[in-house]
């Protein structure tokens, strides 16, 4: 009976953990970045998204902590399938969002001139609804296979699939599982390349404290794959049923992991949004 119960208590815990700190990190982030700065910055635009994206991942939480706490699902499939969507899908909205932002830093340090055609809002605003579109149209096919395993079900059970008597499979899973190590690649090789650009300039000792900031934005970025987002992508090809919990876990704490790069991102975080703009002018 124990056994049992034990990893349900402890899932109810770490969820509610991540959701009081994920809920009130994510909602501040988001309003100081919508208050203070400026839309017209591309790396502004891919922070609010990621922002939103965690915001979404937190809001859902406590209903996970109630499944997890009571063994119990009032809430009937449709809730259940919006919440694991939302869940599973915000693991590749980060990873992809947060590419976006090590990209577009990539661009602003290594080829700043060139870049500036390319480095727009619009162009920000395009690529990430383009990033929403084919989120949403992936999940039309993911929610109808969510739907058919409850059916399958022997029981009033939601985000343990594993308890249905039709296992569960997506061809969807090797899909993402590819799209978060090109990410990863995409990130090294960024990460790489601005290294390189800085450490052959760190002649100018004034800005010294700059590049290391942007050197923070990459290292968190790296931090961010390699803690969460790898060991549920391996995981998910190698590992069944319950034993995936501990994957999950850090997979989920990256909602409250991003709010410490947009601090790293933005040497103006708390700055009035007045003085942003100018320095948006000027960058």
């Amino acid at each position: 009976m124990n056994n049992t119960v034990e990893p349900e208590l402890v899932s109810a815990v770490v969820y509610g953990c991540i959701m009081v700190l994920g809920l009130p990190l994510n909602a501040v982030s988001l309003w100081i970045l919508l208050r203070r700065h400026s839309l017209r910055s591309p790396n502004v635009v891919f922070m609010v998204n990621l922002a939103i994206s965690d915001l979404l991942l937190a809001i859902f939480l406590p209903m996970r902590v109630y499944f997890y706490a009571t063994g119990t699902w009032p809430l009937g499939s449709s809730v259940c399938i919006l919440t694991t969507v939302i869940h599973q899908k915000n693991i590749s909205c980060s990873s992809i969002f947060i590419t976006f932002i090590c990209v577009d830093r990539l661009l602003a340090v290594v080829y700043p001139l060139r870049s500036r055609h390319l480095r727009t809002s619009s162009n920000a605003w395009k690529a990430v609804a383009f990033v929403w579109l084919c989120l949403v149209l992936v999940n039309i096919p993911r929610s109808v296979s969510l739907s058919r395993a409850l059916k399958n079900c022997t029981v009033a059970v939601c985000f343990e699939y594993h308890h249905c008597s039709t296992p569960f499979k997506s061809g969807l899973v090797y899909f993402y599982v590819a799209l978060v190590f090109t990410m990863l690649a995409v990130n090294v090789v960024c990460t790489t390349l601005v290294s390189w650009t800085l450490h052959s300039h760190l002649s100018d000792s004034a800005k010294v404290r700059n590049k290391v900031n942007v050197m923070l934005i990459f290292f968190m970025n790296l931090v961010m794959f390699t803690v969460c987002f790898i060991p549920l992508s391996v995981g998910l090809l190698t590992i069944k049923g319950t034993a995936i919990r501990p994957w999950a876990y850090l997979a989920t704490m990256n909602c409250c992991l991003d709010p410490l790069m947009y601090y790293f991102s933005l040497d103006n975080f708390w700055k009035k949004k007045e003085d942003v703009d100018l320095e948006t002018r000027e960058e």
